[in-house]
């Protein structure tokens, strides 16, 4: 797994030279599987949209199909865990004796999502790990459903932009094609640095 992600590009070059244009459902699959359900947080996001970028820039794959289909996966798979967090939270949060599943907890989470709720579910799409949470605990604390679109959408268009463009721009580049496990780490620390941000400013307000 962890060669996988580290050197997603080689794969990513694997699959579309033995699977021609399947790759595009291979790649929906996997982006939609890493935010669609809570049990694969470790699938690589970023570095597969940063690999997917390179590709397009050679021409391998459509660039305008690959931003489309990805971030409908990205949104899609959002969507997808708001609604089973939804579902399931209030009926998981039922009382007040376990430390893990207070019901309080759940409350001030729907507190602090009608107050924060469009910041941590677009900043959260850029931090790998976290993405994959937020959604199912935005509709376990009941978010607002048309914010929790809204922001999702902006969310995945800006995560998938972002990436994408920065693997058509740069993925070719030798230093960066040449030290791809490098560059995948990198994408990690940076991925991480808004919430960090946030976090901070937020500490100093209060």
């Amino acid at each position: 797994m962890i060669d996988f992600v580290l050197h997603f590009d080689r794969h990513l070059l694997e699959f579309v030279r033995d699977y021609g244009s399947w790759v595009y459902a291979i790649l929906f699959t996997i982006v939609f599987a890493e935010t669609g359900f809570v049990v694969t947080p470790f699938l690589p996001g970023d570095s597969l949209l940063f690999a997917t970028g390179a590709l397009c820039a050679t021409g391998s794959l459509s660039p305008p199909a690959m931003f489309g289909l990805l971030v409908f996966a990205a949104f899609a798979g959002n969507t997808v865990n708001y609604a089973v967090g939804r579902f399931v939270g209030p009926r998981v949060f039922t009382g007040s004796v376990s430390r893990l599943l207070n019901r309080q907890y759940l409350d001030r989470a729907h507190a602090f999502f009608e107050q924060y709720g469009g910041k941590a579910v677009i900043l959260g799409r850029f931090v790998p790990i976290v993405r994959t949470f937020v959604p199912f605990v935005a509709g376990a604390a009941q978010m607002t459903s048309a914010a929790f679109v809204l922001n999702n959408l902006v969310g995945a268009t800006a995560w998938v932009g972002l990436c994408l463009g920065a693997g058509f721009v740069f993925g070719n580049v030798p230093i960066v094609k040449n030290n791809f496990s490098l560059v995948t780490i990198g994408i990690v620390v940076v991925s991480i640095l808004p919430m960090v941000y946030e976090l901070m400013a937020n500490r100093r307000r209060h």
